[in-house]
C-alpha cells in the first residue's frame, strides 16, 4: 500500500522528468533548427519571444516594420522562443499549402482544435483527413447550399426584426446595439438548424439554458486562448488535467459527445427509415447528409469513417460555422460604418431588388454585394495567420532567394512556417499602393499579381487553399451575403464609439474590442436607425 506522500512524490518526480524531456527536445530542436541562419527581429524575451509584439500590434508589425528591415522571408520567435519562418512569398506559400504530406498543421494547433472538436476535420491529418473530407464533401454541394439559403434569410430577417423592436423600445428612432453579441446568436442559430436540425433559439434569448450551447462556449473560450500556460499544458498534459480549467473543458467535451451521439443516432434512424428519396429539411442538414454519404452502398467499408469521427464533425461545424463566420460579419459592419459611401452604394443596389428573400443564384448575381463581401474578407480575415510544420526535410521554392546571416543562400526547411494571411492581403507588392484601403471597386479589375495567391476563393487566403481549404467557404459567403442584404436594406449603421477606440485582438480568431472597455470582452457597439427611402 502506497502512502499519499509516496504517490505525490512519484507523481511529482514523473512530472519533472516529463517536463525536462520536453524542454530538452525543445532546446535541441532550436539548436539544430534550419531557421537559425535566417534574418529576423531580435527576441525580447525567452518566454514570450516576439509573441507580445505581434499581439500588441495586431500582426501589423510584420508588414509595417519587419518586412522592410528583413525582407519578405524571415524567422521570428514564438512562445518559449521556438522559431517560426514567416514569408509572404506566394510561390513558397503555394508549395506549403498544396503539399499537405510534407506540411501539416502544427502540433499546438491540432492539440487546441482537438480540445474543441475531437478527431474532426479541423484537427486530423493525412489519410484520416482525406477520408473525412471525402465523406463530408457532398454535404456542401450546390443543392444543399441552395436549401440553406432559405435559413440564412429566415434568421437574418429575424434579427432585423429584433433590431427594429430595439429601435422602437429605445426611442428617438435610434438604438445602440452590440453587433458582436447579436451576430454570435445569429450564426449559432443558423449552424444549429443547418448543421444538425437543432434549434438553439439563441435569438429568442434561450441560449443561456441550452446545454450544448453552454458546453461549446466553455470549450471554445478556454481552448482558443493561446498563452504560454497553454503551451505548458501541451508539453506536460498532467498540468492541464490538474487545473480547474482543464476539468471544465473535459466535462464540456463529455456533454458535447453525449449530445452528439444522440444526434448521430437520430440521423442514422432517419436515413434508414427515409431511404434515398427523402425531401424534407431534416433530410438536408449537414449531419444527416454526412451520415447518408457515410452509409452509402457505393462507399467501400475501408473508406467509411467511424461514429467517433462523425460525432466530431458537430463541434467542427460549430467552430467553423459559428465563431469565424460571426466575426467576419461583425468586421463587415465595421467596414461599412467607416465607409459611408460604400454603405450607401451597397444599399442602393440591394433596394433595387424587388423582393426581400432571394435564391442562392439571385444573391450571387449582385455584383457590388459580392465585391463588398470579398473586400471585407480581404481586409478583415477572421484568422490573420495560420501555421504549418514541415514534418520532413524540404527545399522551399522561393521567388526571391533568402540570404542568411552567414551570407549564404538558405531555403532548406524543417520547421514551423507562418502563413501570414493578413499580411498577404495587405501587401502593396500584390495589391498595389492602395492595398491597405477598403475599396470594393478593386474587384472590378484586380492586379495580375494577386493571381499567384494560393487561396481557394477570390484570390484571398481567408479560407486557406490546397487540400485543407475551408470545406464550408461557400456556406459562409452565402450566409454573409444574406445577412448584409437584410440589414443594409433596412438600417443606417454608425459606430457608437469613436473609430480609434475599436482595436483588434486575436487568440486564434481576430475580434474587435473597445480599447477603453477591454474587460467587457469583444464587442462592436453600433448606432442603428431605420433607413428612410424618402
Amino acid at each position: 500500500m502506497f502512502s499519499l506522500l509516496q504517490v505525490l512524490t512519484y507523481a511529482g518526480g514523473s512530472l519533472v522528468v516529463y517536463g525536462s524531456i520536453s524542454l530538452v527536445r525543445l532546446l535541441y530542436g532550436e539548436y539544430t533548427s534550419t531557421l537559425r541562419n535566417l534574418p529576423g527581429p531580435p527576441s525580447p524575451s525567452w518566454l514570450f519571444g516576439n509573441f507580445k509584439q505581434i499581439q500588441e500590434t495586431e500582426n501589423n508589425i510584420f508588414h509595417e516594420k519587419w518586412v522592410r528591415e528583413y525582407g519578405p522571408t524571415m524567422r521570428y520567435k514564438f512562445l518559449l522562443s521556438t522559431s517560426r519562418l514567416y514569408t509572404t512569398d506566394t510561390k513558397a506559400l503555394s508549395h506549403v499549402l498544396l503539399n499537405t504530406q510534407i506540411y501539416e498543421r502544427s502540433e499546438l494547433t491540432r492539440w487546441i482544435l482537438n480540445r474543441v472538436t475531437g478527431p474532426g476535420l479541423l484537427s486530423v491529418e493525412k489519410e484520416t483527413h482525406k477520408a473525412q473530407r471525402r465523406i463530408a464533401n457532398p454535404a456542401f454541394g450546390p443543392a444543399q447550399l441552395r436549401e440553406f439559403t432559405k435559413t440564412f434569410f429566415e434568421k437574418s430577417d429575424e434579427l432585423r426584426d429584433i433590431w427594429m423592436s430595439e429601435i422602437e423600445a429605445q426611442g428617438n428612432g435610434i438604438a445602440r446595439i452590440d453587433a458582436t453579441a447579436w451576430l454570435n446568436m445569429l450564426t449559432l442559430d443558423v449552424v444549429g438548424r443547418t448543421g444538425f436540425n437543432y434549434d438553439f433559439h439563441a435569438l429568442k434569448g434561450n441560449s443561456e439554458i441550452n446545454e450544448l450551447s453552454k458546453a461549446f462556449s466553455v470549450v471554445f473560450s478556454s481552448a482558443f486562448r493561446v498563452t504560454p500556460w497553454m503551451v505548458v499544458q501541451k508539453m506536460v498534459p498532467v498540468v492541464g488535467m490538474l487545473s480547474p480549467d482543464g476539468a471544465a473543458v473535459r466535462h464540456a467535451r463529455r456533454t458535447m459527445e453525449r449530445i452528439g451521439q444522440q444526434f448521430l443516432s437520430e440521423s442514422k434512424a432517419f436515413v434508414k427509415a427515409a431511404g434515398e428519396n427523402a425531401d424534407t429539411f431534416r433530410s438536408k442538414d449537414l449531419l444527416t447528409l454526412l451520415v447518408r454519404s457515410n452509409m452509402s452502398k457505393g462507399i467501400p467499408d475501408d473508406q467509411r469513417i467511424s461514429d467517433e469521427e462523425v460525432v466530431a464533425q458537430i463541434p467542427a461545424f460549430l467552430a467553423a460555422g459559428h465563431e469565424t463566420t460571426s466575426t467576419s460579419m461583425v468586421w463587415s459592419l465595421y467596414a461599412l460604418t467607416q465607409h459611408k459611401s460604400v454603405q450607401d452604394k451597397l444599399r442602393q443596389e440591394l433596394l433595387s431588388v424587388p423582393t426581400e428573400s432571394l435564391t442562392m443564384e439571385e444573391l450571387n448575381s449582385l455584383p457590388y454585394l459580392d465585391a463588398v463581401v470579398r473586400e471585407s474578407l480581404r481586409m478583415y480575415p477572421a484568422a490573420p495567420s495560420a501555421v504549418r510544420v514541415a514534418v520532413k526535410d524540404d527545399i522551399l521554392p522561393l521567388s526571391m532567394p533568402i540570404i542568411g546571416r552567414n551570407g549564404n543562400e538558405c531555403n532548406h526547411i524543417r520547421q514551423n512556417i507562418d502563413v501570414p494571411i493578413l499580411a498577404v492581403h495587405l501587401s502593396k507588392e500584390l495589391w498595389g499602393e492602395d492595398a491597405t484601403e477598403f475599396k470594393p471597386e478593386r474587384w472590378e479589375k484586380l492586379p495580375e499579381a494577386v493571381a499567384s495567391i494560393p487561396g481557394v476563393w477570390g484570390n484571398i487566403l481567408t479560407f486557406i487553399g490546397g487540400p485543407h481549404n475551408c470545406i464550408g467557404y461557400r456556406f459562409a459567403v452565402l450566409e454573409m451575403k444574406a445577412f448584409l442584404f437584410s440589414m443594409v436594406r433596412a438600417f443606417e449603421l454608425d459606430l457608437a464609439v469613436p473609430s480609434e477606440e475599436i482595436i483588434a485582438r486575436r487568440s486564434i480568431v481576430r475580434r474587435p474590442y473597445v480599447s477603453s472597455q477591454m474587460e467587457a470582452g469583444s464587442q462592436l457597439p453600433l448606432l442603428v436607425k431605420l433607413y428612410s427611402r424618402s
